[in-house]
This record gives C-alpha cells, structure tokens and sequence, in this order.
C-alpha cells in the first residue's frame, strides 16, 4: 500500500518538495485526517474544512516561516497547524498538555500572532510589515487571512484605513464563505453577496477606494489558480487584496449543508458524518437556553424588549427570540463596541435592551460601557454568557476578569445567578425596571435544575441569601461556583461548623448580611470564578477593612495567570477553586 503524501509532511519545505499535480491529493488526505481526530476529539471543523486548498497554496508559495503568515480568529488554523510540525500533536488538539486549538507564538515559530477573537490579522500583519520597512527588508512577505464576518469588524476597517496609504509589503487574503459562526450580516456581507465568481464588473471598487490593488473573486478551492495567483502578487507593490470564494465545511456534506452547526460539531460519526445521538434522558438546560426562552417568555409580554448579540444568536440563545420576533432582536455582527452604544441608543428612547455578549467579548467594548452606557446611566441589561473557565477554547475565551473589570465602574449592578431558576428571575426583575444598568454573568453548559420553568418571582437588588448555618467558618461564594461549595462542606471534616453564602451581587453588596457574617464567624472563606485581584474577594476584603473587622479572610479565586485550554474540572484543580481545593481549605480552619 502506497504511503500517503501527508506522511512524509512535517514541516513547509516538505510540501514544497511536491509537484503541483499532487497537491490535491494532498488536500484531500488533509480533509480527510481531520475529519477522522475532530469526530472523536472535537474541536471546530468547518472554518479549517474550508481553507484546505488555501493553507496548502500559502505555504507552498511563501517562505513561511521567514514570510509570515497571521491568522485572523484561528478557528480555521487547524491545517496550518498539521503543515507546520503538529501533526503527530493534533490530536491533543485543545486538551490539558495538548496544542492550542488557536495560533499561539509560543508553541511554534510558523504562530507569528496568537488569535482567538476576531478581525485583529490585518493590524498585526501591517505591523509586521511595516517593521520590515523599518529594517530595510524589503523582500519579506506578510499576509494576513480573514474572514467576511471578520472583515466587516471596525477594528479590520480601522486596519484597512491605515493601510491603504502605506506602502508596505501587506497582502490581505479575504476569505468569503458567508459565515462566521453564524450567517454573516450587514451591509458589506450584502455587498459581497452580489460578487460571485460569475458576477463581479464592480468588485473591486470598496478596496480599490481604500488604496489596495484588488484582484478576485476567484475559486479559493482551485489550488492551481491559487498558487498561480499568489506568485503573481508576491511581486505587485504596496498593500494588496486577494478576494477568495470558499466554501465551509468543505468535503464534508452535512458540513456544507449545515454550516452552524458543524462549525464546531462535537462528536460525530467520521464515515457519514452524522452527528452521534443525545441520550434521550431528560438532564438539565443549558445557561444560554435558560436565557434564550425566558426572554422570549418576556418579549411576549413587553413589547418594549429589545435584544442584542455581536454576531452569537446560535451560541447566546438569542436566535430564540429572533425567530418570534426578528424586528426586536438584532445581530451586529462581530461589533462589540457598536452593539454597547446601540443598545445605549435604544435605552434613551424607553426601549429595555438585553444585551448578550460573552464575557472575554465584552472586555472590546469596555470605553462604550464606560462612557455610553454607564456614565450617562442608561439602564441596559448586559447578559454576559460564557462567564468564568470556559475549558478547551482557552485562554483567549476565558470569562474571568468580569468581576474585577466591572466592579469599578459607578452606576452598574453586577449580578452572578448560582442556579438556572436564578438566572431566569433576574432577568424578569430586570425589565421590570431598574435605577441603573446591571451585568448578569453566567457560565456556559448545563446547570443542575431539571424544573426550572417556575413562577417569576422578582429579585431585591443588593440581596444576598444564606445557603446554610454554621459556627465558625462562613464561606462567601458568587454565581455557579457555589456547587463546588455545597460539595466540599458536605465532605468536609466538621460540616457543622461551615457556613455557606451565596452574595449573588457583588455590586452593590449585601452589607447588612456581610456585617451579619463577620459578627457570627470568625473565619471567612470567599470563592468565585474569576481573578482573585480586584474580584468579588476583594470587594469583601476591602468591606472588612472599612469596618476594620478582624477576621481572618482567605480569598479563593483565578491566581494571577491566563489559565491554558484544558476540561473545566481539570482547569478548576489547577486554578484552586475545585472541591477538593476548597475541602483542603476548610479543613485547614478546623
């Protein structure tokens, strides 16, 4: 039996060493060898399906690593990552130990910029060339890849403005599939529509505008007019535009069909491609379908909601209420900053606005949060899912630093639900009407209550709730890490002498049952999901300070390090926030 051409592959110079007639073959192996670790392993499978071609005619061509190549997001990083020394790692693709599922400058020389949120590769890349410039080495290439989600971004318009009266060594490669994670929108994704690769007489003209010399559309899965054609504009001067048609999913049929849901699958059978069967037993809802529901529940009833979502409506939930009521739910694209000050728009004309970003998307909009919204005090509700440890997706997409970044602000309300029956009640009290803006942060995955479709029953601002009495030690815990608490006091050596809070606000908060807790124990123990500088063990530290209570105060949190890609439990072992971490601490009081 012949052996495959991806085998004798480890590294760029490998690949140049074939000739132009084997590249497809090679093209399919590569779909191939994906398909087969991603169905068992997981990981994000469509945006890399779709750059096959792409990923080979670029290192075939440039002189990767000394040309560099900057990835835009990186989900589609994953052949690049094979190409580049990784393939026998691949399949510890997003593991604890294993590679990153993103581009990441320290675990090769070939990641010359580490990406996990979008539209950042055309700035990095003209950073890159104009360094070159600086050095007088005029000969280095830099292309920078991204997608017509990504593009449509302010911060890559930001980087095309700048560009076009440059003259750098720049080459941007815009990727047009028509999706991001979801079907891209706007007016730019329009004006792309319309340029096919049968119909394109005034493509060029929105780059061209910008000062770049624009060439395309043409076929990003024709490896032999791709590498034709990156040749040509290794030797055009200045800022250049490559406009590719691609298809994502690319090889894989239900992938192609169902471009959504296979952007990043989960496990599926490698053969047909079918997805592998749920269990059919009844287990708890997900955070973001406790969001998605209840707030159509409410749009139902209050013809003043709006909702908000930076280009997430699949993975926030929002798409529930965009299918019942699309005039009122609004997808801006990837455009954090926009969608804070929308909503802030919204807000001074009565409209009650939920706003749902994830937490390491919010931190892009931080100068709108601050300025737009809540300086001026508009009472936006920010729905900040995928907050704490998120597991595989790593460090770019951890949501810890919300409660440090937020708490500071004057005027906003920070609220953490422990439980799906939490969650769906604030966001009732919410719309009800507040005197200033809120943030509700929650994780993402399933929560624990199967009956959670109860009554609404409306939430006190700045309350917090005893979970359990006990003598000597109060442990102090925020949102969903409570479940760790309740397991470690029960395993604990004298679960009689703990007690267990749950604040739920951070800000404003519950000060009578702080004043309450520090006069009944002499002990305190506080725990949250998020960074321990600034957080939410800070807020108590600093409120035992002000009353210049004595009690000893241990503050279990996120330690002063970007946690890597690995399970939440993994994760929460190595950060110190796991139920044994937090058995270990209460036993050391007892």
């Amino acid at each position: 039996m012949p052996k495959s051409l991806l085998s004798n592959i480890e590294f760029p110079q490998d690949l140049r060493k074939l000739s132009l007639d084997q590249l497809p073959e090679l093209a399919k192996e590569l779909r191939d060898f994906i398909i087969e670790i991603v169905a068992t392993k997981e990981g994000h499978l469509g945006a890399s399906l779709g750059v096959v071609e792409l990923t080979v005619a670029l290192h075939y061509v440039f002189n990767t690593p000394e040309d560099l190549l900057v990835w835009d997001v990186g989900h589609q990083a994953y052949v690049h990552k094979i190409l580049t020394g990784r393939r026998a790692q691949f399949h510890t693709n997003r593991r604890l130990g294993g590679i990153s599922g993103f581009p990441k400058r320290d675990e090769s020389i070939y990641d010359t910029f580490g990406v996990g949120h979008s539209s950042t590769s055309i700035s990095a890349a003209l950073g890159m060339a104009l360094a070159a410039q600086m050095d007088g080495n005029l000969t280095r290439q830099h292309i920078a890849v991204v997608g017509d989600a990504s593009i449509a971004s302010g911060m890559a318009f930001e980087a095309l403005n700048h560009a076009g009266v440059t003259n750098t060594n720049l080459l941007v490669i815009l990727n047009d599939n028509a999706i991001g994670i979801d079907p891209s929108i706007g007016a730019l994704k329009k004006y792309l529509t319309e340029v096919t690769l049968e119909h394109h007489s005034k493509a060029g003209n929105i780059f061209e505008a910008l000062n770049f010399n624009y060439t395309g559309p043409i076929d990003g899965h024709d490896i032999d007019v791709l590498i034709k054609e990156l040749k040509r504009l290794k030797s055009v001067e200045g800022p250049k535009l490559l406009h590719i048609i691609t298809k994502k999913g690319k090889g894989l049929k239900q992938a192609e069909e169902n471009q959504v849901t296979y952007h990043a699958p989960g496990k599926f059978n490698a053969v047909t491609g079918e997805l592998l069967p749920k269990s059919l037993e009844k287990t708890p809802p997900k955070f973001q379908e406790v969001f998605g529901k209840t707030l159509v529940s409410l749009a139902t009833q209050n013809k003043n909601i709006f909702g908000i979502t930076p280009a997430m409506p699949t993975g926030s939930s929002m798409k529930l209420m965009m299918d019942v009521f699309p005039e009122r739910a609004i997808d801006v694209g990837i455009a954090e900053q926009h969608a804070v000050t929308l909503a802030a728009g919204l807000a001074t004309q009565g409209k009650i606005v939920f706003c749902n970003i994830y937490s390491t998307f919010l931190q892009r909009g931080y100068d709108q949060l601050i300025h737009d919204v809540c300086l001026q005090n508009l009472k936006v509700i920010f729905c900040l899912d995928r907050a704490g440890l998120v597991g595989e997706d790593g460090a770019t997409h951890h949501g810890i630093f919300d409660y440090s970044f937020l708490r500071c602000i004057p005027n906003l309300i920070l609220f953490a639900p422990r439980n799906e029956i939490e969650l769906r009640n604030i966001l009732f009290t919410a719309q009800q009407g507040l005197q200033h803006p809120i943030a509700i942060r929650y994780p993402r995955g399933k929560g624990q209550i199967l009956d959670w479709e109860l009554p609404f029953k409306a939430i006190e601002m700045g309350t917090g709730v005893t979970l359990k009495e006990g003598s000597d030690i109060a442990v102090l815990s925020i949102g969903t890490i409570s479940t760790n608490v309740e397991e470690a006091i029960k395993l604990c050596k004298n679960p009689e002498q703990v007690g267990h809070f749950d604040l739920r606000f951070v800000k404003p908060i519950d000060e009578q049952l702080l004043h309450t807790i520090f006069q009944n124990y002499s002990s305190i123990i506080t725990l949250e999901d998020g960074v321990r500088m600034g957080g939410f063990g800070s807020a108590i530290s600093e409120f035992a300070t002000q009353h210049r209570y004595k009690n000893s105060v241990e503050i279990m949190g996120i330690p002063d390090i970007f946690p890597e890609h690995g399970t939440i439990e993994q994760l929460q072992e190595i950060t110190g926030i796991s139920v044994q971490a937090i058995i270990k601490k209460i036993n050391s009081f007892q």
